[in-house]
């Protein structure tokens, strides 16, 4: 079976994908995400996360925080619309990394659950993952996980696993966005 690191947001997103990648791959989590806002929500959804992982007997690797990072990376592109370039630069960045310990670790490919949601381009995520397993020299695997229901299943899961789910895509930017619209 084909070892696969996992990228993941957040425990609620993984919960669907865990379902359909675990009988084919030999998985393993990656929590790489600097780009969340504030360090108390980061670790909130870690956490989350690793019990989770742990419920489904899957490993975690957790990345560095670093915040400041992405907000230099970002520079200039606060004021973006989801979707936008602010969040090509935060998926190629998370992306990267995970890329990068795919390869440094033996990892035979890499995958996100960014796609489970619908508020995130799948195209725009899966041609950013092909980018950096190119530039990395290790296989992405390009998935849209909202498909069939993904999205929903995520959410059924959550419920039954109790898992905290958060109301902004997670940099301090969505928190703007996601309170104008309430």
């Amino acid at each position: 079976m084909k070892k696969l690191l996992l990228h993941s947001c957040c425990g609620p997103c993984s919960t669907h994908v865990i379902e359909v990648l675990k009988d084919r791959y030999d998985l393993t989590i990656i929590y790489f995400n600097p780009n969340i806002f504030p360090f108390e929500e980061y670790q909130k959804r870690l956490e989350e996360q690793k019990r989770y992982a742990k419920l489904m007997h899957i490993d975690v690797i957790e990345g560095d925080y670093d915040e400041q990072t992405f907000l230099q990376l970002a520079k200039g592109h606060e004021l973006d619309k989801e979707g936008g370039d602010r969040c090509s630069i935060c998926f190629e960045i998370r992306l990267g990394q995970t890329a990068k310990v795919a390869k440094q670790r033996g990892f035979d490919l890499f995958a996100t659950t960014l796609s489970v949601s619908p508020h995130k381009n799948t195209a725009q995520i899966n041609s950013i993952g092909q980018k950096v397993a190119k530039q990395y020299g290790v296989e992405f695997l390009p998935e849209n996980f909202k498909k069939q229901d993904g999205y929903l299943d995520s959410i059924r899961l959550s419920k039954q696993y109790n898992l905290y789910r958060q109301n902004y895509c997670g940099c301090r930017f969505s928190i703007r966005k996601e309170k104008s619209e309430l």
